[in-house]
């Protein structure tokens, strides 16, 4: 099967190489013709555990191809995938430019029945403005060409996408005729063999099911948020909490730890389109709003807590290290991270700023530059001559330091632990002030 993936970020690389190992042949297509170069050179300009191999791999084999130009090999495919990005405008809403720009240039170049995919994450109704213009454009060329258009969202975890993409808890696809769906069934079965779960629906049902899956683990993040600052005043501990109310099966385990805010490029963007979707269709998304404003106090609390060990000390000129820069592990993504908004209130707070991260240093210096940062070598060099250490990010390497190595390194032994990864009681006996979230 010969597919095209428009857009190589995150979710189209991604998804080429993975299509690809299965046997698809895939053509990824972008219009930026360095980030090309580099792929056709076999330098990834993402981090993603495994798939620097993957894609390699496929290469190799001839199976995953890169090109600048769709317009060359459109009528090749079988299936397009529109996967380029939808950034936020400021009032909240996706940008379809791209999306409908790759619709365009379908249309006008289109000669042969096809599937057009958007796995884009995009509001209701996207779906039919792309048909709309790939109609349009057919129209300007007096063709009567057939297609369909269809709703593939994707669903991976930064980190973990190789693996949720080849065995999938679910694959959802939203299509308007039986022979899309005949189509993609024979696409995604290769990953299903063990567990054959394509759920097929209506398309704006799929274009909703990508929106309010985000929102509803973004209102599991921001609730706990709120009971564990709850649980700090009357004196409670959310860990404690969190194994109480998790181990009722109607709620479950997953989503449930308190921390210092989500970010990334799924969760914020998308609570903010379900909610101007909302509000342009005359409904106000209540719950949607909470979480957001949650999760925005949340991302400064560690800076609240750090003002209350120093008290009426100022925090200028001190010295503070910051562990994770990342908006999670296992990537170095930075979009929304909670390290965004602590090293901007730190350096208005005239604090210089000694930072090490695993996967983030180069994307940090490229958003921020190093007026006040310094970029360290190690989580070790960072606490170096530090008044605080402050774990944004719980990578694996952060959970089982030194503490004696980073005590001695520090100029004043204060730990404030935005993701409550360390025991509480051995930092103490270490003779660390301690402090974290919801305990």
């Amino acid at each position: 099967m010969n597919i095209a993936i428009v857009g190589t970020g995150y979710v189209g690389l991604v998804s080429g190489a993975c299509f690809a190992d299965t046997g698809a042949c895939v053509t990824c297509v972008d219009v930026d013709e360095k980030k090309i170069q580099h792929l056709l050179r076999g330098d990834i300009p993402i981090y993603e555990p495994g798939l620097d191999e993957l894609v390699k791999k496929n290469v190799k084999a001839g199976r995953l191809k890169f090109t600048t130009d769709l317009a060359s090999i459109l009528n090749d495919q079988q299936i397009v995938f529109s996967a380029v990005g939808t950034p936020p405008d400021e009032d909240g809403s996706a940008d379809l430019q791209y999306v409908l720009q790759v619709a365009r240039t379908i249309g006008e170049n289109l000669n042969r029945y096809m599937v057009v995919v958007t796995k884009s994450t995009v509001p209701v109704g996207t779906a039919r403005k792309v048909r709309a213009t790939i109609q349009e454009e057919l129209n300007k060329r007096r063709v009567d060409i057939q297609f369909d258009v269809a709703s593939n969202p994707e669903f991976l975890k930064e980190g973990n996408a190789i693996k949720d993409f080849m065995s999938p808890d679910r694959v959802v696809v939203g299509v308007e005729s039986s022979r899309a769906q005949e189509i993609l069934t024979r696409l995604y079965k290769p990953f299903l063999v063990n567990n054959f779960r394509v759920i097929f629906m209506d398309i704006p049902s799929a274009e909703m099911t990508k929106y309010a899956a985000n929102s509803m683990l973004a209102t599991r993040i921001s609730f706990m948020n709120d009971i564990a600052n709850l649980c700090e005043k009357v004196g409670a501990d959310v860990n404690m909490v969190r194994q109480g109310i998790g181990s009722d099966t109607r709620i479950g385990r997953k989503f449930l730890y308190a921390g210092c805010g989500y970010g990334g490029s799924c969760f914020p963007k998308d609570v903010k389109a379900i909610i101007k979707t909302a509000d342009d269709n005359g409904y106000s998304m209540e719950v949607l709003k909470a979480v957001e404003r949650v999760n925005a106090r949340q991302k400064g609390i560690l800076f609240t807590k750090l003002k209350q060990v120093y008290g009426d000390e100022s925090l200028t000129g001190k010295t503070i290290a910051l562990w994770g820069l990342s908006f999670k592990p296992e990537t170095d993504d930075m979009r929304e991270s909670t390290a965004l908004v602590m090293i901007d209130l730190l350096l208005k707070a005239g604090s210089t700023i000694r930072a090490y991260d695993p996967a983030a240093m180069v994307e940090c210096k490229r958003r921020l530059g190093d007026d006040g940062i310094i970029y360290c070598k190690d989580m070790y060099d960072a606490v170096l001559g530090a008044d605080a250490l402050l774990l944004l990010t719980e990578w694996k390497e952060f959970r089982l330091p030194s503490w004696e190595v980073v005590g001695k390194a520090m100029k004043r032994k204060v730990i404030i632990d935005g993701r409550n990864i360390f025991d509480p009681q051995e930092l103490e006996a270490a003779g660390f002030i301690y402090h974290c979230i919801g305990r």
